[in-house]
């Protein structure tokens, strides 16, 4: 440890007990395992001469943000180190002109758009996290959030990369050009997971503030009423900023919380749309959303009428996870997705494994894209719980795959669904990707363990294990 010492600082290198405490897990606390010391670097110079001793001694290392992932991505490794880049929060260049930013990896992604707010400009991708999530863990996962229907997730917005290779090298990916020429190495590394490199600075496209937003609440006494008025929206070629919907246990939860954002605690399910862009064409949509709200039987229409408003409304929205802990001292977050035509018969389907496996279910998500998120509250302290819900997690899995789905829509593989791979893929499928991961990290030292199916090399999970309180 001592020359990690010297690169970083000695107040940089984390070894004691209760500080590795912090490291063992990330959002996604199914899976626990404390790293042999915690590295925290200040700039690329610095990650770049950690990776470089890792390389040389052989040891695996995993890349981590804030610890907000929610697939067990940034799970260390027994014998390795976490590289934290938590100190790494500076925001390099703003052009207003252009419209991109430069920041390093380790910025909280709001702080972004609050700096830019002056300019009348935006960083779009919004997790629900992003008052604690940092860029460079948006990058690893292609984080999306409730504005991913309309503005796309965190690939649509990253156009340069300043990347450590797995062997310490530093290179350059893409630019400020919206349209970089060769090969899209910026979009291959975007959403790899951290199994390719470190991203230590990006290049990102900032967006203007809309003109107009409108928020807008309907409430229904079915679910699958809310679930029809997403469809018809979108056939009726409408594009709102953002769908997003809330069941009966959600919104009672967020009710009975500091977070209560007024939902109406007698709906099975509430719908959230938000609308933006010129003022006429919102007024428009709006009519038109007011309308298609009415068809589909919502006993209530309400409009944020100011921005504090809107903001309680999203509160509500964003702070839901944090909520369901009234209900269990552990959340298992779902993230799969289905075509929005499936969101009717995946959710009554859904509802019928919690109840077949006996556990809590409620159902928060991005309806506009059809990624849910089944929210599974337990006590991980109850083993014979915790092999139930992770019986209906993969379950779920199956059954949104089966409907034409996919596995994640925005929290990425990881540790927790690296097996569930060969229900989407080939083996020929999955040999590729193999291939094309060992271009970047071909000695298999960076987050190894993770994404892909195969032999574990770093630490051998056990599902009776998996779950904190109970031996290891």
């Amino acid at each position: 440890m001592r020359e990690l010492e010297k690169i970083v600082g000695s107040e940089n290198v984390l070894t004691g007990a209760a500080e590795l405490l912090t490291y063992e897990s990330d959002g996604l606390t199914h899976f626990r395992q404390r790293p042999r010391a915690v590295v925290l670097p200040a700039t690329t110079e610095e990650v770049a001469a950690v990776v470089q001793w890792c390389a040389r001694t052989g040891t695996p290392f995993v890349p981590r943000g804030a610890g907000t992932g929610l697939s067990g991505g940034a799970l260390p490794c027994e014998s390795g180190i976490v590289i934290e880049t938590a100190r790494m929060r500076r925001i390099l260049e703003v052009n207003g002109r252009d419209r991109f930013a430069r920041v390093q990896c380790g910025v909280i992604n709001v702080e972004l758009s609050q700096a830019v707010r002056p300019l009348g400009l935006h960083y779009a991708p919004d997790p629900s996290s992003q008052t604690a999530c940092t860029l460079g863990g948006n990058v690893a996962e292609n984080s999306g959030g409730p504005h991913t229907s309309k503005y796309g997730t965190t690939t649509d917005h990253v156009i340069g990369l300043t990347v450590v290779l797995p062997d310490g090298e530093v290179v350059l990916l893409g630019g400020p050009l919206l349209e970089f020429p060769g090969v899209d190495l910026v979009g291959t590394f975007v959403g790899s997971e951290g199994t390719f490199g470190i991203a230590t600075e990006l290049t990102v496209r900032l967006t203007p503030v809309a003109q107009a937003i409108r928020t807008f609440l309907f409430a229904f006494a079915e679910i699958e009423q809310a679930c029809r008025m997403v469809s018809r929206i979108v056939a009726d070629g409408i594009l709102p900023a953002a769908l997003e919907m809330l069941d009966r246990t959600t919104i009672q939860v967020v009710e009975a919380s500091i977070l209560a954002a007024g939902y109406p605690t007698n709906a099975d399910a509430v719908l959230l749309v938000e609308l933006d862009g010129l003022a006429p064409q919102v007024d428009d949509d709006a009519r038109r959303v007011r309308a298609i709200g009415q068809e589909f039987g919502a006993f209530e229409t309400r409009e944020a009428t100011s921005p504090e408003e809107r903001t309680k409304l999203w509160k509500g929205r964003k702070g839901a996870f944090g909520a369901l802990g009234r209900l269990a001292p552990d959340l298992y977050v779902q993230d799969a997705v289905v075509p929005r035509s499936k969101l009717p018969e995946i959710l009554k389907l859904v509802r019928a494994i919690a109840a077949e496996e006996r556990v809590r279910l409620s159902n928060v998500f991005h309806a506009g894209d059809g990624n849910l998120h089944p929210n599974i509250s337990y006590d991980g302290r109850d083993h014979d719980e915790v092999a139930r819900v992770v019986r209906a997690g993969e379950r779920i899995l199956e059954a949104c795959i089966k409907m034409g789905g996919s596995l994640s829509g925005e929290h990425g593989i990881g540790a927790e669904k690296r097996d569930a791979m060969k229900l989407l893929f080939s083996a020929d499928d999955l040999a590729l990707f193999s291939k094309v991961r060992r271009v970047f990290n071909p000695l298999g030292l960076c987050n190894p363990d993770k994404v892909l199916p195969g032999p574990r090399t770093c630490v051998e999970f056990r599902r009776d294990v998996a779950i904190e309180g109970v031996t290891r």
